[in-house]
């Protein structure tokens, strides 16, 4: 890594280098991450500790709560912290830990919204055979399945930012490390690497969103008939109804630039 790279560390340069901005942005991103994670922390034990919520609603749910918390932590306490300091360095081995983590978690996030998605279809659509079809053991096998899948891009995506060669300026112009910015500071030519990132996490967030609307539009499509109250009553035994606003957040931004999608 040394032998390839002159450079050991990275400065980022944060969302404002307004001393002012600066400790309204740590007041404002403290309060939000505190929020976040105790939010996250009270869904995880509740679920954990409570006998009545082993439905896989829930269980899914748990792990999207830890997914949350877990790309909330990878990315928020450095920043509250760079907030307050006037040199913000960052080194090698930590930005790409970062990276790593960056879409690891985000990609588990979406994956686990998108098996939310399916349960409610499945709930709603095919109520008699939902005991057999998200059985504990499918439920498991599709949690295992979502880890490896966002552990494979992310290994995809640390693999292209290892070989990213850097000899000139190491200032990140981002409030974190991730690979379009790194990309702008490579000592190569970055078109094929720029696409293999882009379509990368292109095809993860343009499939987790048609998959997500086709599953909703099958759902209320089979509502039609159903009375006011029936209606009512199957909507909300999705939670991952509060949670589409978010998700269309996220894959609407990764859309537009698929690889910031984490």
């Amino acid at each position: 890594m040394e032998q390839n790279n002159s450079v050991t560390e990275f400065i980022l340069l944060g969302l404002t280098q307004d001393p002012k901005m600066q400790k309204l942005a740590f007041v404002i991103f403290f309060i939000f991450y505190v929020g976040t994670v105790l939010g996250n922390l009270l869904i995880i034990v509740t679920i954990k500790s409570s006998q009545t919520l082993g439905s896989p609603m829930y269980f899914f749910l748990f792990y999207l709560s830890l997914g949350d918390t877990c790309f909330s932590t990878s990315t928020a306490p450095r920043l509250i912290v760079d907030a307050l300091c006037a040199k913000k360095i960052i080194s090698y081995n930590e930005c790409m830990t970062q990276i790593f983590a960056l879409h690891l978690f985000g990609a588990m996030e979406i994956f686990v919204l998108v098996l939310m998605a399916v349960d409610r279809y499945v709930a709603i659509c095919k109520p008699l055979h939902y005991p057999i079809i998200m059985s504990r053991q499918i439920c498991i096998t599709l949690i295992v399945l979502a880890w490896i899948g966002s552990f494979i891009h992310s290994i995809a995506q640390i693999i292209l930012a290892l070989r990213l060669p850097f000899c000139g300026s190491n200032l990140v112009d981002h409030y974190c490390c991730d690979m379009q910015p790194l990309l702008k500071l490579a000592c190569m030519d970055i078109y094929a690497t720029n696409l293999l990132v882009v379509s990368n996490s292109g095809a993860i967030c343009t499939s987790s969103f048609v998959i997500l609307m086709i599953s909703y539009i099958v759902i209320l499509h089979s509502l039609r008939n159903h009375s006011a109250e029936g209606r009512k009553k199957a909507l909300s035994t999705s939670p991952c109804l509060d949670y589409m606003p978010a998700l269309m957040m996220i894959t609407v931004l990764g859309l537009a630039n698929p690889a910031a999608f984490s």
